[in-house]
């Protein structure tokens, strides 16, 4: 396993409270792998080396699964593009992403494809296997 492998983390967001889930919600949310830094962002540098095994899972309560991965967009943005979809209009991006760190506790909020913002509550993160 080389330096940049032992980075690689999984994250689960869940849906924080807002006007349409007043308690949140479990079952919306993303699960992904991304490498992170002993400050819990993403690293940049390991996620150039590993960009295939950065992948995404969106789940959302009575609708299919969507997957994808994580991209790095002009301008320093981080993304989530899904296979589905193939064209880049439909990418989640995610507010501040470079700068937040994924840690347990902590929340990030990502535009999601219908242009709504959303918070998520970063419910878990794990070493990957």
């Amino acid at each position: 396993m080389n330096e940049a492998e032992k980075l690689l983390r999984r994250v689960r967001l869940e849906l924080a409270r807002d006007p349409d889930f007043p308690a949140g919600s479990r079952e919306r949310g993303y699960d992904f792998i991304a490498p992170l830094d002993e400050a819990g962002h993403i690293d940049l540098d390991a996620w150039k080396q590993l960009k295939d095994r950065c992948r995404v899972r969106r789940f959302w309560a009575t609708e299919a699964d969507e997957v994808g991965h994580i991209v790095h967009k002009p301008g320093g943005a981080w993304a989530f593009h899904y296979d589905i979809h193939g064209d880049p209009s439909h990418d989640e991006t995610g507010y501040r992403f470079g700068q937040h760190a994924f840690r347990p506790g902590e929340y990030v909020s990502i535009r999601e494809q219908d242009g709504v913002m959303r918070t998520f509550f970063v419910a878990s993160v794990r070493e990957v296997d």
